[in-house]
């Protein structure tokens, strides 16, 4: 691996640091400057900074354009793109507005160039610094899983890791495999199962003015959820099957791993945040309806039904309308062990480290630890599978045939874009059942979850989540946090465990209400330097 930084031409590898002329930072100054001085082992270059694919995105409508016109710019004489690689890797580009993959080849030599940004923000760090995250980030895996290898992305390397967890015993259960489900149950929980929870709530749900600004998030969250899994082929739930158990009978179902169609009705007088995903018409997948008195169909995992049935400020009415229930099992419990134990290492090195570097080296590494366990758990999904590629424009600008099934997504005044849907591959990693009851479990906690501290007066843990602040105090959610005006957020205990609210935002002062995702943003970033400088 080699670490660029675009912005001031500093490339740092195993084998030194220099500086390099880029020029415009297009694919051919850099592969050219690079392997100018670097060895042609070097397979991946990490961009740190600078993200030369966004050059020129004003000349076009969409990011994606901007980005796919850089990939497809002119190369040095003797590369091309890439066509064929070996097993875990793929062909051609991938053109991602924010972090895209570039892969090219000369001879056997083959290069990708990537963006860190896949494994973490590097928040200002030089390359020699995100070279040491690396670094740190290997160490402190190697104790865990035998050989490791970083691969290109945190989804790549956390699927590999957890190959190395399936249970190799003869006798063991599961010794030939986890069972991958038909491509029915795949395509039910593809359209029914989301990820996070993404939300913004604005006025007049909340006041246009708000007394303060705190962010809370937490830390390793799904590694809290993965102790239980569901395994094997499940087994179909009907209404009347469901009606006809005993009331032990349908408590054990809703807590197994499992995922249900419901009917939900909301009680006359909710004044707080929607429990439950509903599909949403329009540019977003999911909506969580609020309106008391309000009801519809939805589904929702386990652990979803089971918070809005016993929810802290009042259960929603559930009617069970189908559902699939699995034995439970912990396929994912090993891995994610590991993994929590070296983000945990690292975190403390980050603490104790007298190195102001390795200090942030050790930081970023752990933040790279989260994404191997936050997009790994996504690679089980397996979602359809979509291609990309482009074609050059023929002579005089003429538009090339796409390849069947294939849809035009862009153009340039030199190649096209396109894209195709491949429909499911079928083979051991595709198991969406574990991706959704994690993720289902994740939203429910971000509204009501124990923590790692206990009262100590009663000696039981105690409570955090959005279901645990005052009504009309939610302004946001983004995946594992919450973003509201309630200074009690600052005051829910963090023990250093997964899934613990961490305090990363605080302006204890009035402040304008988001309406927009850029607005959101902003107040964001203000947020945590804010906070940040409190501590200076």
């Amino acid at each position: 691996m080699a670490f660029l930084d675009t912005a001031t031409g500093v490339l740092v590898w195993q084998g030194g640091t220099t500086r390099l002329d880029l020029g415009q930072s297009s694919v051919a100054e850099i592969l050219t400057a690079v392997y100018a001085v670097a060895p042609a082992t070097i397979e991946r270059i990490y961009i740190t900074a600078g993200d030369p694919w966004h050059q020129g995105s004003e000349r076009h409508e969409f990011l994606k354009d901007a980005v796919a016109a850089w990939l497809n710019a002119p190369l040095p004489e003797g590369w091309t793109v890439e066509s064929s690689r070996g097993k875990d890797r793929q062909a051609g580009h991938l053109v991602h507005p924010r972090n895209p993959v570039g892969r090219w080849q000369r001879g056997d030599q083959h290069t990708e160039i990537r963006s860190v940004g896949e494994w973490f923000d590097p928040e200002g760090a030089d390359p020699a610094t995100v070279r040491a995250a690396f670094v740190e980030l290997w160490k402190a895996l190697r104790p865990h899983f035998e050989d490791v290898v970083l691969m290109g992305a945190p989804s790549q390397t956390g699927r590999d890791l957890w190959s190395r967890t399936i249970p190799a015993k003869a006798g063991a259960k599961w010794a030939d495999g986890f069972p991958v489900m038909s491509e029915e149950i795949r395509g039910l929980l593809h359209a029914t199962a989301g990820q996070g929870r993404t939300e913004l709530i604005t006025p007049p749900r909340v006041p246009e003015r708000v007394p303060g600004w705190f962010e809370v998030d937490r830390t390793f969250a799904y590694a809290k959820h993965t102790w239980a899994s569901g395994v094997g082929v499940p087994r179909r739930i009907t209404a009347a099957a469901f009606a006809a158990m005993t009331e032990k009978e349908q408590t054990n179902a809703l807590f197994a791993p499992s995922h249900w169609q419901v009917r939900v009705t909301i009680p006359k007088g909710w004044n707080h945040v929607g429990l439950l995903p509903a599909p949403a018409p329009g540019e977003r997948s999911w909506h969580y309806p609020y309106e008391g008195g309000r009801t519809f169909t939805t589904w929702a995992g386990g652990a979803e039904v089971n918070l809005a049935l016993r929810n802290p400020i009042a259960p929603w009415r559930i009617e069970i309308l189908d559902g699939l229930l699995w034995e439970s099992g912990d396929p994912l419990k090993s891995w994610s062990t590991k993994l929590r134990e070296a983000w945990q290492s690292l975190r403390a090195t980050a603490e104790l480290h007298g190195d102001e570097q390795q200090k942030q080296a050790c930081r970023l590494a752990s933040r790279a630890v989260r994404s191997i366990l936050l997009y790994g758990i996504g690679t089980f999904a397996q979602r359809p599978r979509i291609t990309t590629g482009s074609l050059e424009l023929g002579a005089g600008g003429e538009v090339p045939d796409l390849p069947d099934g294939a849809r035009l997504t862009g153009i340039t005044d030199t190649h096209v874009t396109w894209e195709r849907n491949a429909g499911f591959a079928r083979d051991q990693y595709a198991h969406p059942e574990w991706a959704a009851g994690v993720w289902s479990a994740a939203r429910a906690a971000l509204l009501s979850v124990s923590t790692s501290s206990k009262d100590p007066a009663t000696g039981k843990p105690l409570k955090a989540g959005a279901l645990h602040l005052p009504p009309g105090s939610i302004l946001a959610f983004r995946t594992d946090a919450i973003y509201t005006s309630a200074s009690a957020a600052a005051d829910w205990p963090y023990g250093s465990e997964p899934g613990d609210y961490l305090l990363k935002g605080r302006m204890p002062w009035e402040q304008t209400t988001p309406r927009t995702d850029e607005e959101f943003y902003y107040l964001q970033g203000l947020g945590r330097q804010a906070y940040e400088s409190e501590g200076m």
